[in-house]
């Protein structure tokens, strides 16, 4: 199991996609009469806030040409851990297709939660509250971002990013030449799921889908009555010979338009159906 090598990058695209929910905050500071106001793009980096309220410290004096710009905003990954309250099946498998029409099959994916950290850095606590307004009530706790999991299979999920808690901290000490440092953190959970390696599948597709129904509860004993049976059918010709039959049907291929062709057979022969033997005994 272990050595086949396969990335997925889920966690990566995770981490890309809680960043990109918050890249395009703006702030507004109000000129003199409460006019000629200037917008500021609230930059966004990844990493810990402990790193740019260390760029701060050493960077204290306000007469510098060149300091770190605030308010500003970080994000990290702080934890990985499994969610058992989403656990599906261990061996249970789901078949897609590639972009080339042929069926993949993979593993049911394992439920994980990863934890988040954005913290939101501000020296006048206005500018702190416009930046919390514009992400508060977006999340009620939790927003659905869709994230492509899987390029290969084109396997898309909606993921919950749960807002879990809002901290605050005061971060100013020293006399009035020591820059003051306001620090919101807000804690979040993202709910996405691993995959493991993608094979092909030997199944095939799916072309038939057959259901045979009884009357009788006893599974022992019951006889199948009604037949209901499904097939796919093209709706153009495919192998232009001029006519649409039986042969265009078999070169349905996934995304295709196509239609059905539905039977319905009723017995009374007191027979079954064989999986193995794909006859009625």
């Amino acid at each position: 199991m272990l050595g086949q090598y396969y990335y997925h990058e889920i966690i990566r695209k995770t981490i890309i996609g809680f960043g990109t929910l918050f890249n395009d905050i703006h702030i507004r500071h109000a000129g003199e009469g409460g006019t000629n106001h200037s917008e500021i793009k609230v930059p966004l980096a990844y990493g810990p806030s402990q790193k740019f309220l260390a760029r701060i410290q050493q960077q204290a004096d306000l007469n510098k040409a060149v300091q770190i710009t605030m308010p500003r905003m970080s994000f990290e990954m702080t934890n990985i851990s499994y969610d058992a309250t989403r656990k599906s099946s261990l061996v249970q498998t789901f078949k897609a297709c590639d972009d080339g029409s042929r069926a993949k099959k993979v593993f049911m994916p394992v439920p994980y939660n990863i934890g988040f950290e954005l913290n939101i850095l501000s020296k006048l606590n206005d500018d702190s509250l416009q930046i919390l307004e514009q992400i508060l009530p977006y999340f009620q706790p939790h927003f659905n971002l869709t994230i492509d999991l899987v390029d290969s299979i084109g396997e898309k999920r909606d993921i919950p990013i749960i807002l879990e808690s809002i901290g605050f901290q005061d971060d100013y000490e020293g006399n009035f030449d020591t820059r003051r440092a306001l620090i919101h953190t807000l804690q979040f959970t993202a709910k996405t799921y691993l995959f493991g390696p993608v094979a092909d599948s030997s199944d095939g597709l799916i072309r038939k889908v057959q259901v045979d129904m009884y009357t009788s509860t006893d599974v022992k004993t019951a006889k199948r009555e009604v037949r209901y049976t499904v097939t796919p059918t093209s709706k153009i010709d495919r192998n232009d010979d001029g006519v649409i039959n039986e042969e265009d049907h078999k070169l349905l291929m996934p995304g295709d338009d196509f239609g059905f062709s539905e039977t319905t057979e009723f017995f009374a022969d007191s027979k079954n159906f064989s999986p193995t033997r794909k006859i009625d005994i």
